[in-house]
């Protein structure tokens, strides 16, 4: 992976296809809400095997997604945490066709979960906790990397580690989605009104 004054990009296919792996995009998930696990917690946590788990972390800790640290029980277990980052996957234009499809695979699987969970939350909700907006704007293409930078730097405002946030504070799923409108349809040119020859008779 390769560090960009922006972030950390994926450029290596290996490693984004380790990374869109359902299961460790759960895995992820989990260790980045709850903190460093071990595989029988991620196990339980998932609905899986330790096998699996172990697994799955191998292969997040092979391109540096995850990393073991200290634990929180006095037997010798392995925990392992997510490495913090701001991670990029390279801009369209410069993926590969088979960058492409992996990362077709990893967005459709990352939004239906997203919208699973939201429809999940929000049914069980009865609290002021969602905030939602859908919006159009006009930008070219060096003002939407603009935005998106402002964006990520507003988020960066606004992330603080478990003991530094007030009492009340709870973790909130955040998303950004931009992307294109279609093209409009060409405009329907008028026909010509269908002329015809008169009738001959004999």
């Amino acid at each position: 992976m390769a560090q960009q004054p922006g972030g950390t990009e994926i450029a290596d296919l290996a490693a984004l296809k380790a990374l869109a792996q359902p299961r460790r995009q759960q895995i992820l998930q989990h260790l980045a809400l709850h903190g460093p696990a071990t595989s029988a917690i991620l196990a339980r946590g998932l609905g899986l095997n330790t096998g699996a788990t172990s697994y799955h972390l191998r292969e997040l800790a092979r391109y540096g997604f995850v990393e073991e640290t200290q634990g929180n029980s006095p037997r010798r277990q392995r925990w392992w945490r997510a490495v913090p980052g701001d991670r990029r996957f390279l801009p369209r234009s410069r993926q590969t066709t088979e960058m492409r499809l992996v990362m077709d695979e990893l967005n459709h699987h990352a939004y239906a979960a997203d919208v699973e969970l939201f429809e999940r939350l929000q049914r069980e909700s009865s609290t002021d906790d969602f905030a939602y907006s859908r919006s159009e704007i006009r930008l070219t293409d060096a003002e939407l990397r603009e935005f998106f930078e402002e964006y990520i730097a507003l988020l960066n405002r606004y992330k603080r580690a478990k003991g530094e946030t007030p009492a009340g504070a709870r973790v909130v799923h955040t998303r950004l989605m931009a992307f294109p409108a279609p093209s409009p349809l060409p405009t329907p040119t008028p026909s010509a009104p269908e002329t015809h020859a008169p009738e001959e008779s004999s």
